[in-house]
């Protein structure tokens, strides 16, 4: 979804592929029940207090700036959701891992537990809603799923498989799991493959990105 014009109310939203086969089949199931918003496109270094007109133009370079229209991939959308911090919070939630990076090789597990640094007072916490997790591209993790969270929309995303095309997938849980692939024919004549995870707490909207190395064994 993306606003079209900042002078007046536009708004255009386009369907995910999941979104429009539910809307088609035309039996009520096609619900929004969650949404999200996100301050991508603001640089909020161009607000100026020093304005020479005064405090209404502040924030016009902001108020100026260009729009992104609607798109419907995750990986490039919503990277900076707006969300409602309690009062006199004094530091931004991050996220953590225990990755700076991962290295698999074929056929390897691994199972990843974000926690939320300076989140609700406290230095470390575990979300309710758990996070978001996703793989840029699916084809290089036989598994792919999270655990812990057991609302309808988790269990759909858990649940989702991909067909041996290069597209992302993401997961809902407190716990991921993933599975390094053991097709040897994704590597070609490389030894690696390459792609990276990012991981969206669910109630801060804190994120990272961490590098994902596959290590082909098998000959």
């Amino acid at each position: 979804m993306g606003y079209l014009d900042n002078s007046i109310v536009t708004v255009d939203a386009i369907l995910t592929k999941k979104g429009r086969e539910l809307l088609a089949r035309g039996d009520g199931s096609f619900k929004i029940t969650q949404f999200a918003v996100s301050d991508d496109e603001i640089d909020y270094t161009l607000y100026n207090p020093n304005h020479n007109l005064g405090s209404q133009y502040y924030g016009e370079a902001i108020e100026n700036m260009p729009l992104l229209e609607a798109f419907p991939d995750e990986t490039q959308s919503l990277k900076y959701k707006v969300t409602t911090l309690p009062r006199g919070t004094a530091k931004l939630p991050i996220l953590d891992v225990g990755y700076t990076s991962i290295r698999l090789k074929q056929g390897a597990s691994l199972a990843i537990t974000p926690q939320t640094l300076n989140y609700l007072g406290s230095s470390q916490a575990f979300e309710a809603g758990g996070y978001t997790a996703t793989i840029a591209d699916a084809r290089v993790l036989s598994t792919f799923n999270g655990v812990g969270i057991n609302t309808e929309e988790a269990e759909r995303l858990n649940s989702t498989t991909t067909l041996g095309t290069n597209v992302s997938k993401t997961v809902v849980g407190t716990s991921i799991n993933l599975t390094a692939t053991t097709v040897n024919t994704l590597f070609g004549s490389q030894s690696t493959l390459q792609t990276s995870i990012t991981v969206v707490g669910r109630d801060s909207g804190a994120r990272v990105s961490v590098p994902v190395t596959i290590v082909k064994v098998n000959q």
